[in-house]
């Protein structure tokens, strides 16, 4: 007799919880309440009742950008919450939980700003985060339980990271550090001249192509390697560097575009900036393939110099020029933030070498 073929048991999912689902959604709540009530100056004296903008009357003018802004805010709140319930709250369960959250966030945070004087609340504002809640849920449920147990991503992350989490943190911030404004493209870590001085333009002539190619071309290569520092050796770096950069890119062609309008969101791309991609791309081709302890003093070299050159070198009259058509009024509180993230990244960054400079020159 044969022996009985057995099909393959299908693949079975843990139910287990997702903390750093439950940790994210936490901390999207904190950053909501950063960017809507920034800069905090609460007048609670001003007599104004705390639940007067539910029967106010909508605004005049409703901009298309407003709504859309309050809707895409709430998406991945909604998308982690029902990663968060589950598996204790599961479906249209957790979406509910998902919109019902989301709506008491929006809720507190129209309320307190009735009380801010730069902030005007409104129930469309609130209709249109609730809104978002509900996609952002919608998202998430047809990803099945092995996206919400965490389980794929989690190997994922393992696979490539193993337990440096902080070098996950510095991939996640580094498209987030890139959406203020910069003189050079990636050109982050720009404390001001107060440090390094600054140069006249008057007595100084730079090409200004060379300059922004060797800074972006510096700082993609420095940051690419010291993010490589912290992968797997078996882990396929040159192509999850290379989506970082495309992802990084895709996000300042959306934030430009909301800042400056479609027709300049791709104002930033300029020769510098696309031959310093290209040619770090290359670069970093071969420089991953050199031992451990030299890609580090490599990527240590490649962060001084840019850190450098931007504050040392003047900024790109062109680019100074751009900032006075920049809408200063569209993510106002939201650009603080980000501009908080480009200063800190490469802070960040140099303690976390310093730190494993011993581990990381051992390791071949």
């Amino acid at each position: 007799m044969h022996e009985k073929v057995q099909r393959p048991r299908k693949l079975a999912w843990p139910l287990q919880a997702m903390p750093l689902a439950r940790a994210s959604s936490l901390m999207y709540a904190l950053l909501i309440l950063y960017i809507s009530l920034n800069p905090f100056d609460f007048d609670f004296q001003n007599g104004i009742t705390a639940w007067a903008w539910v029967d106010a009357p909508l605004p005049r003018f409703i901009t298309l950008f407003d709504v859309s802004v309050n809707i895409l805010a709430y998406i991945p709140f909604g998308f982690l919450l029902v990663f968060a319930a589950y598996p204790r709250w599961r479906n249209f369960v957790a979406l509910g939980m998902a919109i019902s959250l989301s709506a008491l966030v929006a809720f507190s945070v129209e309320t307190l700003q009735s009380w801010v004087p730069t902030r005007i609340p409104s129930l469309m504002d609130w209709w249109a985060n609730v809104f978002g809640g509900l996609l952002g849920g919608l998202l998430a449920i047809p990803l099945g339980p092995e996206w919400l147990s965490g389980s794929a991503i989690r190997r994922r992350f393992d696979q490539w990271f193993g337990l440096n989490w902080a070098i996950c943190v510095l991939c996640l911030l580094f498209p987030w550090s890139q959406i203020y404004p910069q003189s050079s493209w990636l050109g982050i870590g720009g404390w001001g001249h107060v440090i390094f001085g600054s140069i006249d333009w008057g007595t100084t002539v730079i090409n200004q192509v060379v300059q922004e190619t060797l800074i972006t071309g510096l700082c993609w290569l420095g940051a690419a390697l010291l993010l490589s520092l912290g992968m797997r050796p078996k882990a396929p770096q040159w192509q999850i560097l290379n989506g970082l950069l495309g992802f990084t890119v895709l996000l300042k062609i959306l934030f430009t575009a909301l800042q400056f309008g479609g027709e300049f969101s791709l104002i930033w791309l300029t020769t510098g900036a696309f031959w310093g991609m290209c040619l770090a791309v290359l670069a970093l081709r071969w420089a991953l393939r050199l031992r451990q302890s030299t890609k580090y003093y490599l990527a240590m070299l490649c962060l001084v110099v840019v850190t450098i050159a931007i504050n040392v070198l003047p900024d790109n009259p062109y680019f100074i020029l751009t900032l006075r058509h920049w809408n200063q009024g569209r993510l106002l509180h939201f650009n603080e933030l980000m501009q908080w993230v480009s200063v800190i990244w490469l802070p960040m960054a140099f303690f976390w070498m310093i730190r494993n400079t011993k581990e990381l020159q051992s390791t071949h």
